[in-house]
């Protein structure tokens, strides 16, 4: 998948998402991209390498994800306990929006006060 249907992607998951490139102060982290739900990251990549994005995880699927997918590894700069990096370059597209999808889904569950 390319990095503007990437995009594109994320941002059709809720109209609660918003985009920032937050880390532009910080050197290497001009270009980063970040995807925030309930006003906590979800998803981001480097703009000027589009070879890794971090999505968070369920703990318990990271070693299963990880040994069964080539294009999934440790995230960039984020704890691999509750992270993984995917490669969108050579990550099945359907693979990618699944683990997207859910990285929107952890985050907002956790994040979002329950309605009474």
């Amino acid at each position: 998948m390319n990095i503007e249907d990437y995009r594109e992607f994320c941002l059709s998951l809720g109209d609660d998402i918003e985009e920032k490139l937050p880390f532009q102060k910080f050197k290497n982290g001009e270009g980063v991209l970040v995807f925030y739900v309930a006003g906590h990251m979800f998803s981001f990549f480097d703009c000027n390498d589009f070879s890794v994005i971090s999505l968070k995880c369920q703990p318990e699927r990271i070693e299963d994800l990880k040994a069964q997918y080539e294009c999934i590894g440790n995230p960039y700069n984020e704890s691999p306990k509750h992270w993984i990096g995917i490669n969108p370059t050579t990550a099945p597209d359907d693979l990618l929006k699944e683990l997207t999808r859910n990285s929107y889904k952890v985050v907002k569950a956790k994040y979002t006060k329950k309605k009474i």
